[in-house]
């Protein structure tokens, strides 16, 4: 026999919720944003004095990246 459980008015049995539990589980990573596409990090902010040393870290950044 099965346990049935009464939701909104209706007889449910207990393998139908732990199909639904368990299919629900499976699916959510992928509705928020846990599916294949990894997001790039962009690292932390470059918080330099000028323009000329922004752009000397960046163009340092690009070097050791290649």
């Amino acid at each position: 026999m099965v346990q049935m459980y009464t939701i909104a008015g209706r007889q449910i049995g207990s393998h139908y919720l732990a199909m639904g539990v368990l299919g629900l589980m499976g699916t959510l990573p992928f509705a928020f944003g846990g599916g294949s596409a990894a997001k790039k990090s962009q690292g932390p902010p470059i918080n330099a004095q000028s323009p000329d040393e922004e752009s000397f870290i960046k163009n340092f950044l690009a070097q050791a990246e290649e």
